[in-house]
């Protein structure tokens, strides 16, 4: 499942992560542009005709399967350009005076918040767009979205961990929760995961049984790499309950050797 001059097999790639975990949710890939003529040269892409959330957008691709494009002006205010570095991270975005009183207690809670978010620098990317990785028409994406169950996403970390094992660290700003997957994983270029928040799930059509793994494009055949391994060794989606009454050892003796 190599990847060949920067592109990748989708259709293994895809096909590994549904038959190892059972996905209901369309992996997506997202890429910034510097310019929109770029974002709009995609084929068949949407752009749209009301204003949104960033999590409209990743949810258009997501749960309609569709290929959207926007900019900083296509957004409801500044926090998700921001994310992504399509609106300037300046001082009125810092104070977020909006959000006091309302997610935050203080001026200074929500002045806390907005820098602690992880951001794309603003200043080269003009437009974003976001598809089904089934499409390759981000071929390829800077970062892919995995919607999952925690079942099924702690069993895509232990695939990412197989080999080259590396422990992983995640952050969660609490709202806006956007920093802690794609904002972090586009500006560190390292797989993130989040508990998306309450705006994604309001208006993003996250379930509320759902994680999000932000990840760049390379890390996705190793982690098909590692599920098949795993299940190899009886390690699978769906994990079967054991029961809490019966003796450990039997069970112990499968799944850990």
């Amino acid at each position: 499942m190599s990847v060949l001059k920067g592109h990748y097999d989708w259709d293994a790639i895809l096909g590994g992560l549904n038959t190892y975990l059972r996905l209901r949710a369309t992996p997506i890939g997202m890429k910034l542009f510097k310019t929109v003529e770029e974002m709009e040269a995609i084929p068949r892409i949407r752009r749209p005709d009301a204003i949104h959330t960033a999590d409209q957008i990743v949810g258009q691709a997501c749960r309609l399967g569709w290929t959207v494009g926007v900019t900083a002006e296509d957004f409801v205010g500044a926090q998700c350009g921001a994310v992504l570095g399509l609106h300037p991270q300046d001082e009125e975005w810092k104070a977020g005076k909006r959000y006091v009183g309302v997610w935050w207690e203080s001026e200074e809670d929500t002045r806390i918040h907005q820098q602690e978010m992880d951001v794309v620098p603003y200043g080269t990317y003009k437009a974003m767009a976001v598809s089904p990785l089934a499409t390759g028409r981000l071929d390829p994406p800077d970062v892919c979205l995995i919607y999952a169950t925690p079942a099924q996403m702690i069993l895509f970390i232990n695939g990412l961990q197989w080999a080259g094992y590396k422990k992983l660290e995640f952050s969660c700003v609490g709202e806006s929760a956007c920093a802690d997957s794609w904002g972090k994983a586009l500006s560190t270029g390292e797989p993130s995961l989040s508990i998306p928040c309450f705006a994604e799930r309001r208006y993003g059509g996250v379930m509320e049984d759902e994680l999000l793994m932000a990840i760049p494009p390379a890390y996705l055949p190793k982690v098909v790499e590692g599920l098949a391994h795993l299940s190899k060794n009886g390690l699978r989606y769906p994990i079967p309950p054991y029961s809490v009454q019966n003796d450990a050892r039997a069970g112990l003796g499968h799944s850990y050797g």
